[in-house]
């Protein structure tokens, strides 16, 4: 690519890049040195399911990546156990030691889905934060402020409030800057609501005889209720490690936001190009194609990244199936067929082929009256499946056809 191309690639979908000249000069200074970028992601492990508000800020990572820059996947066992105050009205509680390397695991499992782990750099900032001497953490406090801690806007709150600050909490954004100093990062990524922890690395590597780094945000993922940040505690999420027909169906039939929330979707989580992006816009004001269909087409591209093309279309088509099942527009007949025991109880059927998350589920939804075979409701939780090919819907959502013998 060409130094011009290089900059949309990378930056496209950022929301802050401090700045875009300085990013300019250093790509032409690295390259004319044959020297790659060194680009500086931290993780706490804190929650480790990743679902695809993670992975924005994961596929930045990969294009940096393709650019042949060295990507630094920093997990930060250190700074967990103080605890990131972002988004906080109160001191959070450090993870214990145990929980922080059991996260981490999983982390570095995960993405490896979408970085590839030959370019990737794995690091744990407790090998330098854990090091540092008394006269080291004393050096590197002298660095900042409390003025300049107040500026950010979760502890100005706090304190004009009246709310406790505890003076650890002022550790977490100096060791994140020293995260950089020590990593000597080019740029650091992260989401918009790390700006505050960019800036504070930005601002001290100076200090230590560094070039300031170029930092770059990403947004916060608008999950599937189409208003707040995709979450799992909201409910709002599309998990990487589900299984693909389940992801399909969350992202075309969960989906809620709006028009422009779903093309936000398309800029961030595939790796259509803008004039292609820009060519469905028109096409969809025109009517030459439905929400439906792109909602369809999204899918496919976000869930073929972690299952494969074929995976994510045989998906697509049992959840086209099932939707036609529900509609009236047949019976089911194009849905997978699930082999079970013939004269088994109805309620372990439900688990077994999907339709219920476990045994008290499935009976629940009996005792309520959501569950159907062939089109009548069954209410009877000792009900059982005889020998034959049966459709079983459980709620609106749930469909599987059955041959039980």
């Amino acid at each position: 690519m060409q130094l011009d191309e290089q900059l949309a690639y990378l930056t496209r979908g950022c929301v802050d890049v401090v700045r875009l000249s300085d990013l300019r000069t250093r790509l032409v200074e690295r390259q004319a040195a044959g020297r790659p970028l060194v680009v500086k992601v931290g993780f706490d492990p804190t929650a480790p399911d990743l679902h695809l508000g993670h992975t924005v800020l994961i596929r930045k990572m990969k294009h940096f990546q393709d650019l042949g820059h060295t990507v630094v996947f920093l997990i930060g066992d250190f700074t967990g156990l103080i605890g990131d105050p972002t988004g906080r009205s109160k001191t959070r509680p450090p993870l214990t030691p145990e929980a922080v390397q059991a996260n981490a695991d999983t982390y570095r499992q995960q993405v490896f889905r979408i970085l590839d782990p030959e370019k990737t750099v794995v690091d744990f900032n407790s090998r330098w934060l854990g090091s540092l001497s008394s006269t080291d953490w004393v050096k590197l406090a002298a660095r900042y402020n409390v003025a300049q801690m107040l500026e950010r806007r979760d502890f100005r709150k706090r304190y004009e409030a009246g709310e406790p600050i505890a003076l650890h909490e002022f550790l977490y954004p100096l060791s994140q800057g020293y995260d950089s100093v020590f990593l000597q990062a080019d740029v650091e990524l992260g989401g918009t609501d790390q700006l505050f922890n960019l800036n504070v690395g930005r601002d001290i590597m100076p200090a230590y005889g560094l070039p300031a780094q170029i930092i770059m945000t990403v947004p916060l993922l608008v999950g599937l209720d189409g208003v707040e940040k995709m979450s799992k505690s909201l409910g709002n999420y599309v998990g990487i490690d589900e299984p693909a027909e389940e992801m399909v169906r969350k992202i075309v039939e969960d989906f809620r936001g709006s028009d422009e929330v779903m093309w936000t979707w398309f800029t961030l989580l595939t790796d259509l190009p803008s004039a292609g992006i820009e060519a469905r816009k028109t096409a969809f004001s025109r009517g030459e194609v439905t929400a439906a269909a792109l909602r369809y087409e999204l899918a496919g591209l976000i869930v073929g990244d972690y299952h494969g093309a074929a995976a994510a279309a045989a998906a697509a088509a049992a959840v086209r199936a099932r939707h036609a099942a529900r509609q009236g527009q047949g019976a089911g007949d194009d849905l997978p067929l699930c082999r079970v025991a013939a004269g088994q109880l109805l309620r372990k059927v439900l688990v077994e082929t999907g339709l219920a998350s476990s045994g008290s589920d499935a009976t629940r939804k009996i005792a309520q009256g959501g569950v159907r075979v062939d089109g009548a409701a069954v209410t009877d939780i000792n009900a059982v499946v005889a020998a034959g090919i049966w459709t079983i819907q459980a709620g609106k959502k749930l469909i599987a056809r059955v041959q039980a013998d």
